[in-house]
């Protein structure tokens, strides 16, 4: 079995350093679809709340860039751990969670402490749990929890794991808002740091099992959370405090994300579908914590 469960979790802990400024951040949120018309905002290029994603002078960061700052090193970090040597074709991101500490910079230095808290079975595939918690010279920054599914890995006779699952609230939800995902998006957002040949490269996604590229399931969690944000927070990114989600199935550049939102006490529970797909599941167990 490629993956060495007890090597990679008994692992002294991995140090990176990371490095961004407005150039990163603007990237990445054009690369989520800041700029873009939504129903909320027909003239979104010009509107000035969405220039705080946009425009230097104004630049707000949305705490999901933590999950590419420097690169996105932290899912990169997780593949190439002591006891972990897989096949990309099979892995795909199974969930994330981003736990803020204080607001991200827009320009920042800080460094990446790495570990590997699990290695769970899941009977035909493996989920890697990859810990990654970042902090600069003025303490911690933010906390990613990543989760990295593997299929053909499992049936080592380990631990399943514990179960996130979430119900959604028995009512309607609060707001149903729609984002549509451009057919070259995935190209935009891969320049953010995820080179995985899954999202570009139509003969290796068939490899991977699929028709055509798929979008990459951290961009689907950026374009909901900016959503939440903007629709339920006030855009005010610094009201998140932490942000889960489970990757429930994928998403084909061109189709619409359709975002079913509750709110809770200090909380807002999100549904995210593909319309087009009679609302298959893509996101699944999410939940924003806020202040």
């Amino acid at each position: 079995m490629p993956i060495d469960v007890a090597k990679a979790t008994s692992a002294e802990p991995r140090t990176t350093e990371l490095a961004w400024d407005h150039k990163d951040v603007q990237l990445y949120h054009l690369g989520i679809g800041a700029g873009a018309a939504t129903p909320e905002k027909p003239q979104a290029a010009t509107d000035p709340d969405e220039l705080r994603y946009t425009l230097e002078s104004a630049l707000h960061v949305l705490p999901s860039f933590a999950t590419v700052a420097g690169g996105g090193m932290a899912l990169a970090g997780g593949l190439s751990a002591p006891g972990i040597d897989v096949d990309l074709a099979a892995v795909l991101h199974g969930g994330q969670t981003v736990t803020v500490h204080r607001p991200l910079p827009v320009r920042g230095r800080a460094t990446q402490t790495s570990s590997v808290p699990a290695v769970y079975d899941k009977g035909k595939a493996a989920v890697i749990v990859l810990r990654s918690e970042i902090a600069d010279d003025d303490g911690p920054l933010w906390t990613c929890d990543t989760q990295i599914f593997v299929r053909g890995e499992g049936g080592f006779g380990g631990d399943r794991g514990p179960s996130s699952r979430l119900e959604l609230p028995d009512r309607a939800p609060d707001l149903t808002t729609e984002r549509q995902i451009r057919a070259d998006q995935a190209l935009l957002y891969r320049l953010s740091g995820d080179w995985n040949p899954l999202h570009a490269d139509p003969e290796f996604a068939k490899l991977a099992g699929f028709d055509r590229p798929i979008l990459h399931g951290l961009c689907t969690y950026g374009v909901t959370l900016k959503a939440v944000i903007d629709t339920l927070l006030d855009g005010d990114v610094s009201r998140v405090r932490s942000y889960r989600t489970r990757f429930a199935g994928v998403v084909f550049p061109g189709e619409t994300l359709r975002i079913r939102l509750w709110r809770e006490p200090g909380r807002i529970q999100a549904s995210v579908t593909a319309p087009e797909r009679d609302d298959a599941a893509v996101l699944a167990d999410t939940v924003v914590e806020h202040g």
